[in-house]
């Protein structure tokens, strides 16, 4: 009996050893949904994730590519592009579901172009926005205005931008004194835009005008002719959607007065980066960014002449109204 139970023991060591041998799962392959929520007031914003580019760090101008490289090796960023995220952000007021920006769509590729989806992953449906404002008209703001057959994907809602914005890039005269390079950017911009003006849902706004009551915009031009913030405010909480007031976390906080390529006036980008920045810092106001890391959230502190990103922390949608305090 005791030889037999030393041999049914060791059978089923063997046994179990065998099986904790298996082969793992398969590895599964995808991300989780690209969305984040934020309680502002009563306004319940999301950000939403479009997808990512790669940036090349020769595009930033005011340092040295040797400096710029330091930086961004401090975040050990080491490759040839730094990934840039396309962010948009979802604000469903109670009475409004305002969506500001778009994403680039399908005009970037395979690593775009994931706005709908992430969106319907976070409980919303395109067709149920009413309203896109759009901080200005780059091909990674209204490319996500239509599907790759230009059909509207936000079928229900009018489209606002800033009447400098629109005069810039939807003049049909612009597009032909464009130079060779850029005419391609003002057809996207025509494109992306002529279903919704054709529809009647495309308006414009003049500086000091607001789009949407309750909706402070502020045109700081630079970056384009036009570009605009927009302020929300609920229960004596605010959140400012900066668009692209900056591009890269690793460079332009420590350094407002590094510019990008696409700036159509590098110094008047940088003004407006450091009034704003400046300003957000002083209220301790909650700021959004397109181009920051996903959810692009967060804090904006002062540090002299320089200033420091804080994102938001992950947890839930609101805190609770008693947090314990472990002392």
């Amino acid at each position: 009996m005791r030889h037999f139970l030393i041999g049914t023991l060791g059978l089923a060591i063997a046994l179990a050893s065998a099986s904790s041998m298996a082969a793992a799962p398969a590895q599964v392959g995808t991300q989780v949904p690209g969305y984040f929520r934020l309680a502002v007031g009563d306004y319940e914003v999301t950000a939403l994730f479009d997808g990512y580019n790669d940036l090349s760090p020769k595009l930033l101008k005011g340092l040295s590519q040797s400096q710029i490289r330091a930086l961004l090796a401090r975040r050990s960023i080491e490759t040839p592009g730094v990934q840039t995220a396309f962010n948009a952000f979802l604000i469903n007021t109670g009475k409004q579901l305002i969506l500001v920006d778009t994403g680039a769509g399908q005009c970037i590729g395979a690593t775009a172009g994931m706005l709908s989806q992430n969106m319907q992953a976070a409980g919303y449906q395109p067709d149920q926005v009413d309203t896109v404002l759009l901080t200005h008209l780059h091909l990674d703001h209204v490319c996500g205005l239509v599907d790759a057959e230009q059909k509207p994907i936000f079928a229900n809602a009018t489209v606002y931008a800033a009447k400098p914005e629109a005069d810039y890039w939807l003049d049909p005269q612009a597009l032909a004194k464009a130079p060779e390079a850029a005419k391609a950017y003002f057809k996207i911009a025509q494109d992306s835009t002529a279903p919704y003006v054709a529809a009647g849902r495309f308006k414009t706004f003049a500086a000091g005008q607001s789009p949407v009551p309750g909706v402070e915009a502020t045109l700081e031009a630079g970056h384009t002719p036009g570009s605009t913030t927009y302020r929300f405010t609920s229960e004596g909480q605010s959140i400012l959607f900066m668009g692209d007031l900056v591009h890269n976390l690793a460079v332009q906080f420590l350094h407002p007065e590094v510019s990008i390529g696409f700036d159509t006036d590098g110094q008047q980008a940088i003004k407006s980066r450091n009034q704003v920045f400046s300003a957000a810092a002083t209220s301790k106001t909650w700021v959004t960014a397109a181009h920051l890391p996903f959810p692009g959230i967060g804090h904006i502190a002062a540090e002299g002449k320089h200033f420091q990103w804080v994102p938001v922390e992950y947890g839930p949608y609101k805190r609770a109204a008693k947090v314990p305090l472990i002392e």
